[in-house]
């Protein structure tokens, strides 16, 4: 309010516009959670990879060719057949890629950076998985009876092809889980923020 040169208020001053108000952030309560379930299955499959790094595929490199035919295609078989599997290996994509929109939507956006990158990271797992694993797996599955087999070629290719590409199936979901983890911290700061803001605790 401007005033008249007698020192009264003028009531007829322009007065500035009042600030547009900011739409609150809706804030949903399952970006937390999902995110959470992406870093755990995102977990088992790293560590399901691991597993066969250091122990199954050198344990196996130790048998004749005829045990390890066998001893891969009832792996794969087991695998393959494995409800709880599939839900993990579906399950990490899924949560990753929904928790990326979520955190991005909340105004987290270095934390749907970091799961972004991990969801990358997971599918550069996938097109290895498909473009090289499983068609390995396939042949060694259509191999038949190893108590019947002759050639056993296939083997070769598993101890070269197949040991190498899951060791880089195990750096990347390693590395997607460190990004997942990075994002949990970021999402916790941003909450508890968001949260120390709002007045008398609402």
């Amino acid at each position: 309010m401007s005033f008249n040169p007698t020192g009264t208020p003028n009531p007829y001053a322009a007065r500035p516009p009042a600030p547009a108000a900011v739409p609150p952030v809706r804030r949903s309560k399952a970006a937390g959670p999902l995110l959470m379930i992406a870093t755990i299955t995102m977990g088992l499959m790293a560590g399901l990879f691991f597993a066969f790094d250091i122990s199954v595929m050198p344990g196996l490199a130790k048998t004749d060719d005829r045990t390890y035919v066998a001893a891969m295609q009832n792996f794969n078989a087991l695998i393959d057949g494995s409800g709880l599997f599939g839900m993990v290996f579906v399950g990490a994509l899924v949560a990753t890629g929904v928790a990326v929109i979520l955190e991005h939507r909340q105004g987290r956006r270095a934390a749907a950076l970091w799961v972004g990158a991990a969801a990358v990271l997971y599918l550069v797992a996938l097109i290895i998985t498909f473009s090289v694993n499983i068609p390995l797996n396939n042949e060694l599955a259509g191999a038949g009876d190893p108590a019947k087999m002759t050639d056993f070629s296939v083997v070769d290719k598993f101890k070269d092809t197949w040991v190498a590409t899951n060791i880089m199936r195990t750096l990347v979901c390693t590395a997607a889980l460190a990004f997942l983890a990075r994002a949990l911290v970021l999402h916790g700061r941003g909450t508890g923020s968001a949260a120390a803001v709002r007045p008398y605790g609402v």
